[in-house]
């Protein structure tokens, strides 16, 4: 096969004079079809293509008051769903900027019980009047045809006859001097295009943007509580035993990256006590605090056996021993549990004094760097 090739459908055959071979190219030449008006190639066309018209409807006369009424009323649907797909774009970027800020909080009424339901109600309200709006569309303003064609291989002829169809149906569509539609159509494609994508901007982040994998609510001052907002003060709890607290912020017990085990050892146990280099200060008298997140796959490790000092993760069976500093001394965890440094306030309540001094959980492609 060359450029020169003539036979219908084949490169170069379609715009260069030459032998043609079968069907119309046989009784036009691109010099007879080229001197054809669109209107003239269109019919050509589809009597070539073995297109049967059964019915045709004319639209409404251009200029009518039935046309113009039907201008507006496909405009105004349009300019809704842009209007509609702006407004949740307000929502989505405002919220926290302009608007009040947004929080997964379970709430019976402000913002945030209100934030999630309004951006699905403007996207609903946009989607629906982009649909309505093409209805309306295409039975008030468009002619309707029913026809049937036969699909056979395409040609210089085919492509030609073709485009003038498609310039065609642009021309019936009204849309070059319909500039009301016009426009609603540029701000509805706008707002629609621009709301299906915000929500994109999620995913569009720097991990590393705030240290969000390396820190936790854990900060200078911060309280352990229980799950239910007690805080918790020394001899609270029995030697041996272990308790699973959060930070004394909004929504800490929800944050699952700052679950924490305080366990008190026993004496025997503190006498076997040897903290990680840099962490000896980081117990309180008996107690000592660990991140309840396993350092191999992220699973809850809170299984203790006080007789033999050993956390146990139910995932994978990683045992870490409490008395060397929650290091691994069984299962496939290769890192020891991180421990919050912990103290007591001036009312006698337990506090973290610091956030954990690396980061909890399993390890990630670039943990080193935090």
């Amino acid at each position: 096969m060359t450029t020169r090739d003539m036979r219908p459908g084949s490169t170069g055959g379609a715009d260069v004079p030459g032998p043609l071979y079968g069907g119309p190219d046989d009784d036009y030449t691109p010099e007879q079809l080229a001197a054809m008006s669109r209107i003239e190639l269109d019919r050509l066309g589809a009597r070539y293509d073995g297109v049967e018209i059964m019915h045709v409807d004319p639209g409404p006369e251009p200029g009518s008051v039935l046309e113009k009424r039907a201008i507006r009323q496909v405009g105004l649907v349009f300019a809704l769903a842009g209007l509609f797909a702006f407004l949740f774009v307000v929502v989505y970027v405002g919220s926290g900027w302009f608007l009040p800020d947004w929080h997964w909080d379970i709430t019976e009424g402000g913002w945030s019980a209100l934030f999630t339901p309004m951006l699905g109600l403007f996207m609903g309200l946009s989607l629906l009047c982009v649909g309505f709006g093409l209805v309306l569309f295409t039975k008030k303003l468009l002619p309707h045809e029913t026809a049937v064609q036969d699909k056979h291989d395409g040609s210089h002829f085919d492509r030609v006859t073709a485009g003038a169809t498609l310039v065609g149906g642009y021309h019936n569509s009204g849309l070059a001097r319909r500039k009301l539609i016009t426009r609603s159509l540029l701000l509805m494609g706008g707002g629609v295009g621009l709301m299906l994508i915000m929500p994109l901007g999620g995913l569009i982040k720097n991990p590393s943007k705030g240290n969000p994998l390396g820190t936790t609510a854990w900060a200078d001052g911060v309280r352990l509580v229980r799950n239910d907002g007690t805080p918790i003060r020394p001899g609270d709890q029995q030697p041996g035993s272990l308790e699973t607290v959060f930070p004394a912020v909004p929504g800490g017990n929800r944050q699952a990256d700052a679950a924490t085990m305080l366990i008190r050892l026993r004496p025997e146990q503190l006498e076997s006590l040897q903290p990680r280099e840099g962490h000896a200060d980081f117990a309180y008298g008996e107690y000592v605090a660990y991140s309840k997140i396993c350092t191999h796959a992220g699973c809850p490790v809170s299984l203790y056996e006080q007789e033999t000092s050993r956390i146990l993760c139910p995932c994978h069976q990683s045992q870490f021993d409490v008395t060397q500093g929650a290091k691994p001394v069984f299962g496939p965890a290769t890192r020891a549990l991180p421990q919050l440094p912990i103290g007591v306030d001036d009312e006698g309540f337990f506090i973290a004094r610091s956030d954990y001094i690396e980061a909890v959980g399993p390890t990630y492609w670039n943990r080193e760097r935090i």
